[in-house]
């Protein structure tokens, strides 16, 4: 336990918790309408997005890798809670977050959180952009006022139903999300120091009491009452059958947390010049989503707009996320019967403004300018998260870079055919060498640049093996100084090369083997096979022992000459 606060509180003073405190306050402000927002969003009611924000938020902060993260409730799980609401309710929600929990402690203590880099960028950004999509699109009928609209898992179906319904349009509801679009959009720039969204949900609220009251739907009228009490503590009637139906949903809310709470972590440490701990990160993060559903909380992760203005406003600790936390408890206590009024018009345009921050369109534009293979992984990331579901659309995504990324690399690789350049003092190899009036019948020389990986193996394979067995020569020199790795695919189109040029009798010598490689080749028994002593540093000391098994009737009468021992060998045969 010393370990999990080795360095965050070293010299902390009273002067150091007036800072957190301050910010605290101000992220706990910017938190609860937010927590409200998306808990709304996702499909369940607006108290289990406070109750997540402050006992997530609290353990997040003690308990996770980075100084200054701030978790809670996120737009980016709101397609997927939404989802598991609609098809298996909100208990079962509630397990399927204590399992991503265990999950994302499970990543945490087997070290995986370094793996999280591993995701491309254009994948990120285009289920990003795909949530912002389901987001935005989402809050239209509480813009609008719309009445009797019903919630659906896909975006086709809650457009349709928002068409449907389109001439139940309430001016009122219009008016009180403009008023509070407006008000967002301001602040910023006239108060920089007050939260916009606070700001618009107070201002329209204000608004909608006093001059039009009882004509736009309220969380109190949509939601009931928010309750000025602590959250129950309640087990969930977890069964081996809910578990069997809920791993596939855990196992994404587990993925998404970790890489929204690990991106987060980033961004705050190039705010700070500081670094983080992504497998503690995990492992806090975990324990937050395992209590968080004992009070009736959703899935939290880091918030990396919270994460941001924590620092931004003066944050030197994680105590500033404990006081976060602490702030958005006091307010559910004191303030849950005014919050009650609050228009779902009112609160609409927080969430719009959200999904547009957190679209990335910036990014995105940038990548589909590229017109690459980059560029086709975030469409199709980004079409399947909006028209399907987000699963398919990482797992399509990832598929798709990595199928993208091996064909990059197999073109990397380049097979060349060298001889020794003689018109040059120095004598070494070179491709433009070779030609058809110029080559040794006895003596082939390969120059291998790239991976020997399962994109390109094959191609490596067939560039030689076509050509010895066209001449059946009786030695093969492999030049494998940029050679960086071998994986096993690679391996066994290497050892087929090997078998078949021994298997003609031919004799097997490799310059410039990397240790990786070296090691890999020791491992699978190939370095045994083509002999310690056919290994060397330098490709000179190759032709040298090549020179001792050439045949010498052969090159009496060659005319090719591309050693120069050779020529040497032909005079004292009397050529």
């Amino acid at each position: 336990m010393k370990s999990l606060f080795t360095g965050r509180y070293e010299g902390y003073s009273v002067h150091h918790l007036k800072k957190d405190l301050i910010s605290g306050v101000i992220v706990g402000i910017v938190a609860i309408p937010l927590a409200m927002s998306f808990a709304i969003a996702s499909g369940v009611k607006p108290e289990y997005g406070i109750y997540t924000a402050f006992i997530a938020g609290i353990l997040i902060s003690l308990l996770g890798g980075s100084k200054y993260q701030i978790g809670g409730p996120t737009g980016a799980f709101v397609p997927i809670l939404l989802g598991v609401v609609i098809s298996y309710g909100y208990e079962n929600l509630l397990i399927a977050g204590l399992m991503a929990g265990i999950i994302l402690c499970l990543m945490g203590l087997f070290k995986l959180g370094s793996l999280i880099k591993f995701i491309p960028r254009p994948v990120t950004i285009g289920f990003t952009a795909g949530i912002a999509v389901i987001i935005f699109t989402g809050q239209i009928a509480n813009f609008l006022g719309l009445t009797n609209i019903k919630r659906h898992e896909y975006f086709i179906d809650n457009v349709k139903e928002i068409v449907m319904h389109i001439g139940t349009t309430n001016f009122y509801s219009v008016l009180t999300a403009i008023i509070s679009l407006i008000i967002i959009l301001i602040t910023p720039k006239v108060l920089p120091k007050v939260p916009g969204a606070l700001a618009g949900i107070v201002v329209s609220t204000l608004v909608a009491t006093f001059f039009f009251s009882g004509q736009v739907a309220t969380i109190a009228t949509a939601y009931g009452q928010i309750p000025n009490t602590l959250p129950n503590f309640a087990i969930p009637d977890i069964t081996l059958e809910r578990i069997q139906l809920l791993i596939g949903p855990a196992f994404v809310i587990a993925m998404l947390g970790g890489i929204e709470s690990l991106l987060s972590a980033v961004v705050a440490d190039g705010m700070t010049n500081t670094k983080h701990n992504s497998n503690r990160e995990l492992v806090g993060q975990g324990i937050a989503n395992i209590v968080t559903p004992f009070f009736g909380g959703i899935p939290a992760t880091g918030a990396i707009a919270r994460t941001a203005t924590n620092i931004k406003t003066g944050a030197v600790s994680p105590i500033s996320g404990v006081i976060h936390g602490v702030f958005v408890l006091v307010t559910l206590l004191i303030l849950a019967p005014f919050a009650s009024h609050i228009p779902l018009a009112s609160m609409a345009p927080v969430l719009m403004v959200v999904a547009w921050n957190m679209s990335e369109q910036k990014h995105f534009a940038h990548i589909v300018r590229l017109k690459s293979g980059d560029s086709l992984v975030l469409m199709i990331t980004f079409l399947l998260t909006v028209f399907t579901s987000l699963t398919l659309a990482v797992e399509v995504g990832l598929v798709l870079a990595v199928v993208l990324f091996a064909k990059r690399m197999s073109e990397k690789l380049v097979v060349t055919k060298v001889l020794p350049d003689h018109s040059k003092e120095s004598g070494k190899v070179q491709s433009h060498v070779v030609h058809q009036k110029r080559d040794c019948p006895q003596i082939s020389i390969y120059t291998i640049e790239g991976p020997l990986f399962f994109g390109a193996a094959q191609t490596f394979e067939e560039a030689i093996v076509s050509s010895i067995q066209q001449q059946q020569q009786k030695v093969l020199i492999l030049r494998m100084s940029k050679v960086p790795f071998l994986d096993t695919t690679g391996e066994t189109y290497f050892g087929n090369v090997i078998r078949n040029f021994k298997a003609q009798g031919g004799t097997i010598l490799v310059t410039g083997v990397q240790n990786e490689v070296k090691l890999a080749l020791q491992k699978n028994g190939l370095y045994a096979e083509i002999g310690e002593d056919n290994f060397y540093q330098r490709t000179g000391e190759a032709i040298n022992k090549a020179l001792s098994y050439l045949d010498t009737n052969k090159c009496i009468g060659c005319k090719h000459f591309a050693f120069r021992e050779c020529q040497e060998l032909s005079r004292v045969n009397g050529q």
